[in-house]
This record gives C-alpha cells, structure tokens and sequence, in this order.
C-alpha cells in the first residue's frame, strides 16, 4: 500500500485549493484517532481521510467524484476495503458503508468540516474556543455553513452507534492537536498551549 507521503503528494497533485487541502488534514487526524480508539490500522484510517476528497478539484460533479478518484487510487495500489469506504461517504454511489472504516470516515467528513466553520466564526478563530453546544446549536442553524448536509452528521453518528454530542467533542479534541497545520491555532496563540490540554468531556 502507498505510505503517507505518496498520498499527500497526490493530494496535492489534484488539490490546489488550501482549504480542501486543511479539510483532508482534518479528516485524516479524526480518522487517526478513531483508528486508536478503536484499535484500528492507524495508517490506513489516516490514508482514507487524506484522500477522501483528493479528486474532487478536478472532478466536482456527480458521480465522477468519487468515482475517478476510486479509480485513479485502484491503478496506484490502494486497498479496495479502503476506496469503498471512499466511494461509501457518497450517498449517491450505493456502496454500502459495512465496515468500520466506511462508517467512521462517512460520520467524520461533514462533521469535522462543520465544526471547523464554527471555530472560523468565533472571535480568535481557534478549535480551542469549540464546545459542542455551540456546534449542536450552529447546526440548528440552517443558514450557517448551509452547504453542509445535517442529515450526513445525523446518519453518521446513528450508524457509528455514538452520542452526537459526545461524537462532536471527539472530533474537536482530534484538531486540536493539529490546529495550526488547519489555521485554527487562533489569533492569540500564546493562550492556548495551556487550553490544548483541556478536554470536552465535561461539558
């Protein structure tokens, strides 16, 4: 299987825009994290997430995206359990989502980029002021970020079997490791070393 770095290099082969490039980092480290929760392959969860959207720049429309990318990881030696959990987070393709890669990578893409348009609208733009009641009562909120599908995070966390809130705190603690590779260390970083240790689950 191709390692991290052939990945990234075609990420960023199809991928020029800066934030589908920050999107896939996002969802590679959700994907990174709920493969150690769940004892998973770490490496092939990350994979999944990287590239989940590596073809969509090129091929926006529907079903070439994410039927070309499919194809193009086929010729270059990716897993088939992994690009069916990528052809899965497509309603439209009918793949079914029967693994736990497919259901966590399908719960975690519209989330984790529905979480990071929250963080982009607080006042130093930083995943370290997220809680998920402001997430819960953003995604209320059918004008905010309304490109993003509410029925996908609903059904996704339905099918992973978890508490939505409790699923929206897992996915904000995941970017926090990486929030400056995403641009959402904040404005004011020197505040949140401190806050980077701080979970969610209390809340």
């Amino acid at each position: 299987m191709p390692n991290r770095d052939d990945a990234w290099a075609l990420l960023c082969e199809y991928t020029q825009s800066e934030s589908l490039r920050k999107h896939a980092l996002a969802v590679e480290a959700v994907m990174r994290a709920y493969a150690r929760k769940q004892a998973e392959d770490q490496d092939k969860w990350g994979l999944a997430g990287l590239l989940h959207d590596f073809d969509y720049e090129r091929y926006p429309n529907a079903p070439d995206h994410p039927l070309k990318g499919s194809e193009i990881l086929r010729e270059k030696g990716y897993p088939e359990d992994l690009r069916r959990a990528i052809l899965g987070h497509a309603e439209y393709t009918g793949v079914p989502r029967d693994t736990p890669l497919a259901k966590v990578l399908f719960a975690c893409d519209e989330l984790t980029g529905f979480v990071t348009a929250v963080a982009l609208v607080k006042p130093n733009k930083s995943i370290f002021e997220v809680e998920p009641k402001s997430v819960l009562k953003k995604l209320k909120d059918k004008a905010f970020a309304r490109s993003v599908n509410r029925n996908d995070i609903l059904n996704g966390a339905s099918e992973l079997g978890v508490d939505l809130n409790d699923h929206i705190a897992f996915v904000i603690d995941s970017l926090k490791p990486i929030a400056k590779d995403i641009g959402l260390e904040g404005l004011n970083t020197a505040d949140n070393s401190a806050a980077a240790g701080n979970s969610h689950s209390s809340t």
